[in-house]
């Protein structure tokens, strides 16, 4: 297992999950296990939906757990860091992680439209449409799907 991170950043509405999921397609391809770690900043994430025995669970506080034959579902009440979801998740090969700016990751931030240069400080990369850039970090075409996956596996930190 390869056990490697990289943080994806952006503004609203820049291309981060679109990216991600060509991304996600492209490692799973190679047989490659992938994890998604999605920043929820607003605490909007809620588990199952309302009326469910699960959500009445979560609903209480609890923890919980929900068991099926092709999968399993891990609610926490707890804050978590980066290295205590790693030893929760198991082997992997790619970890990509949507947000979480502070994260000490390598970074590419995503742009459909405009440059938001506010990013650039903690971006080691960026993949956008503009191609007459001076910044002095790498940029890729965004429709470059094989591009930022090499980027990925030649930047990615091992964990």
């Amino acid at each position: 297992m390869k056990r490697l991170a990289i943080a994806f950043s952006g503004p609203s509405n820049s291309g981060k999950t679109t990216t991600i999921l060509k991304v996600l397609e492209n490692f799973i391809k190679q047989n490659l296990k992938c994890v998604v770690i999605k920043h929820d900043p607003g605490d909007k994430a809620c588990f199952d939906v309302e009326g469910k025995d699960s959500f009445k669970f979560s609903q209480t506080g609890a923890d919980v757990v929900v068991l099926s034959p092709t999968r399993t579902t891990y609610f926490s009440k707890d804050k978590s860091d980066l290295d205590d979801v790693i030893n929760m998740i198991g082997e992997f090969d790619i970890l990509l992680v949507e947000g979480l700016k502070t994260l000490p990751l390598p970074r590419i931030s995503i742009f459909k439209d405009e440059i938001d240069e506010s990013y650039l400080g903690f971006s080691d990369a960026i993949a956008s449409y503009k191609t007459d850039l001076n910044y002095k970090i790498e940029n890729i075409n965004l429709d470059d799907i094989d591009a930022i996956c090499a980027w990925i596996l030649k930047h990615a930190k091992a964990v």
